[in-house]
């Protein structure tokens, strides 16, 4: 259980934020500004905050009332970038074999052919950064800061500088590193996408200070919580892999609903997390009949909340979990909406897109 109790002042901007964050892969999720990087190099011993208390269990990295301040070389943290930051004179193996030297003798680590295997970088092993793509960098970086034999993982947005297709290219191996390595993980991120493929835990930040706390389903599902604004809005469902189909849809289970999605590279059986766009929702009172639409999901309303504008968030409660759905005020008075309200979701199949599909690690 790492726990954080920050408090720092940067000219106009106060931090004051304070969490407990369970083992798994910890999001910091806020929109820029937020305070998410104050955090994460107070974590790392790069900042030293006001006052405040960084502990994972009995390991304190820092405590300001009893002058407790380790320095950051002896704080046992793996760093990845926005950029992978490799060093361009040596090969892929020796910038790994670099993160290895600094490994204490005798404490726990993951071996080379096991990283290098997870990570999908064998074939890359004798080329220097040069000649790397984007993607096979930061893979390269992950494996670097996880043979440094880590006691906790920070990812300062390391996907930012990476365009879509990298983007998509790198997710899974975070999910890896999420599922089959035991460190810790604080990940920094403000892609509604990217939390809710990635995150045991959401901690959301808005002007220095947390305003939820909890697992993604939750807090993405929550109307109340946008840290990064309602056009990113949006829920998590979990579902099961059912079948592949020759029209190359694949057809899951989602608490007893059907879903249908482009093909989705996973076997039946597979457990997935999937966002659901509040955009890309659809609301009606009766069954719609005659719709292109293959996925319709009953639900009860729970909440309305009225944006700035003329939108208004709609939560509905379904059994395949909370939808959420961006739809105008005018709309959801002319269906008389009302929290106890009956309703269906529309969702288009191919408005998921694949970077909003993820494992959980599970059958």
């Amino acid at each position: 259980m790492l726990e954080v109790s920050l408090r720092h002042g940067i000219g106009a901007f106060a931090l004051d934020a304070h969490f407990r964050a369970p083992a798994g892969l910890t999001v910091l999720f806020g929109r820029s500004g937020s305070g998410k990087t104050t955090i994460v190099n107070a974590v790392a011993g790069l900042l030293m905050p006001d006052e405040g208390r960084i502990a994972a269990d009995d390991w304190v990295l820092l405590d300001t009332a009893r002058r407790v301040r380790l320095a950051p070389h002896r704080r046992r943290l793996g760093y990845i970038f926005q950029e992978g930051r490799l060093f361009p004179h040596l090969t892929v193996r020796q910038n790994l074999a670099y993160g290895a030297w600094f490994a204490p003798k005798g404490a726990p680590r993951e071996e080379m052919p096991r990283v290098v295997e997870m990570l999908g970088i064998g074939h890359l092993l004798d080329r220097r950064p040069g000649a790397l793509s984007g993607g096979e960098k930061q893979r390269v970086a992950i494996g670097r800061a996880l043979l440094s034999a880590p006691r906790l993982i920070l990812a300062d947005e390391p996907l930012a500088a990476l365009d879509e297709p990298r983007k998509a290219e790198i997710l899974p191996y975070f999910e890896r590193l999420r599922d089959e390595v035991s460190v810790p993980v604080l990940y920094v991120s403000h892609s509604a996408s990217e939390v809710a493929r990635l995150a045991t835990t959401v901690v959301a930040l808005d002007a220095g200070r947390v305003v939820a706390q909890g697992p993604a389903a939750e807090v993405l599902g929550n109307p109340g919580v946008l840290p990064t604004g309602p056009r990113e809005a949006g829920a998590v469902l979990g579902a099961v892999i059912v079948e592949h189909h020759a029209d190359g849809l694949t057809e899951l289970d989602a608490g007893g609903l059907r879903l249908f999605l482009p093909r989705v590279a996973a076997g039946p059986g597979t457990r997935l997390r999937i966002r659901i766009a509040a955009h890309d929702v659809i609301l009606c009172r009766a069954r719609p009949e005659g719709l292109s639409a293959l996925n319709i999901l009953p639900g009860t309303v729970q909440d309305i909340r009225p944006g700035d504008g003329p939108g208004a968030l709609v939560a509905l409660d379904t059994d395949a979990g909370r939808v959420l759905a961006r739809i105008t005020r005018r709309s959801a008075a002319a269906l008389e909406l009302a929290p106890g309200v009956r309703a269906h979701a529309v969702i288009k199949s191919v408005s998921v897109a694949a970077t909003d599909i993820g494992g959980t690690g599970a059958r």
